[in-house]
């Protein structure tokens, strides 16, 4: 009898390790536009753009350092992503105008590219077994979740004790220490001998060709939108519309007595919420069809954003939102990941799943960016609430026609 292959490899252990300090430090920053801006005497939009800008350079980040891993090697990609990201962190440090923030953004989001899921996705899928593929890819985005959740407590609790210069510069050497584990990163190039046989271009012309590749792309979008206009606004939109925390009740019993505490409550509730719907997407793209299991996520998100914004806002609508909405929150990542792998193969899943997450980091650029300018116009976000809801429904829709069967190689002459 063959015993069934282990889902926790060395790989998969250690891609989780760096997605987890990777997103850690970058679902942090939030927590330093009040200091830097109370230092420098700035507007909050400017240290605001430069996190836009940063996710803008993760999503145009993510192809690139998916091609370097698949011509020089994981590895090196990740060093090279590591090296980069604390580079962006150190000279931020030393920074004294919007300018060099912004500047430095670019660093910091090309960083985030080289140590994220694209390169890490890619590797962690080609060491698991076709059995263990699905649920792999959904531990390995769950482990960004986990960063998300202590990521931002952690770098407030480090305020309390230090300068935020001074905290920029730990996580950066703790950046720095991941390229220690990368010993334990070896992959075998888990694809066929017609997949290593085709030429990078090849493979991306056939994607490109391929009608389920474009709505693939098209509908990643507003996973990005929603995710990136929640985190950098919606703590912002409690605070102003919530009903107020009564006295006596759970919440003020547990010392959250603000609509801003609350606020800062629903994004920790997000991404414990998102650990379990991350885990069971995984699951469930082994047993189900993964674009219908995306089109279902997306009509969920859908009516959960409509009824929350149509019902008068209370702390109990909003624990309620935070949970519903962090359970389908990174659920498409690995149905998505996973959806590429299968239909165009191993050999350049992280080329081209990092062109799709480009999609995903257009509409995070686009949803931090048009929730502060309408805000600005208009003096409220639910119209840019009511935005989101609509590509919400149309990347519902445009899953449904995708063919998701295996992309025959072309025949050799």
């Amino acid at each position: 009898m063959h015993s069934r292959p282990s889902i926790f490899t060395p790989v998969l252990v250690v891609g989780c390790l760096i997605i987890m300090v990777s997103f850690a430090v970058r679902a942090s920053f939030g927590v330093f536009q009040i200091p830097i801006a109370d230092e420098f005497a700035w507007l909050r939009s400017e240290f605001s753009l430069a996190i836009a800008i940063q996710n803008l350079a993760w999503g145009i980040g993510q192809p690139i350092f998916g091609a370097i891993a698949e011509k020089i090697g994981d590895r090196k990609a990740i060093v090279m992503g590591a090296l980069i990201y604390a580079a962006g962190m150190v000279l931020s440090a030393y920074s004294t105008t919007p300018l060099e923030h912004q500047a430095y953004a670019w660093l910091v989001g090309f960083g985030i590219a080289g140590t994220g899921f694209g390169v890490i996705l890619a590797v962690v899928g080609r060491a698991s077994s076709d059995e263990n593929r699905s649920m792999s890819l959904a531990i390995a985005t769950a482990a960004g979740s986990a960063g998300q959740v202590f990521g931002a407590p952690v770098a407030e609790w480090m305020l309390t004790v230090m300068t935020w210069q001074n905290v920029f510069l730990i996580f950066a050497a703790v950046i720095l220490s991941l390229i220690l584990t990368l010993p334990l990163m070896r992959a075998p190039a888990m694809a066929s001998k017609a997949e290593l046989e085709e030429s990078m271009g090849t493979i991306l012309t056939r994607a490109f060709r391929d009608p389920s590749y474009t709505l693939i792309f098209l509908g990643f979008f507003s996973c990005g939108y929603q995710l990136a206009f929640i985190t950098a606004h919606f703590p912002a939109f409690i605070t102003e519309v919530c009903g107020p925390i009564l006295p006596g009740g759970a919440l003020h019993n547990l010392g959250i007595t603000t609509t801003s505490a609350l606020g800062a409550l629903s994004i920790s509730l997000i991404g414990l919420a998102n650990i379990a719907g991350t885990l069971l997407a995984g699951w469930a793209g082994k047993r189900y069809s993964k674009k219908y299991l995306l089109a279902g996520i997306y009509t969920a998100r859908t009516v959960v954003a409509s009824l929350f914004i149509l019902m008068p806002m209370t702390p109990s609508t909003v624990i309620i939102f935070s949970i519903a909405m962090g359970s389908l929150w990174l659920a498409t990542v690995p149905l998505t990941s996973g959806l590429v792998a299968h239909i165009y193969g191993l050999r350049y899943m992280g080329t081209l799943y990092g062109i799709v997450f480009f999609s995903h980091q257009l509409g995070s650029f686009l949803g931090v960016w048009l929730g502060g300018r309408m805000y600005d116009l208009y003096g409220s976000y639910e119209q840019v609430w009511w935005v989101g809801v609509a590509i919400g429904a149309f990347s519902a829709i445009v899953h449904l026609p995708i063919r998701e069967r295996r992309l025959d190689a072309p025949a050799s002459a």
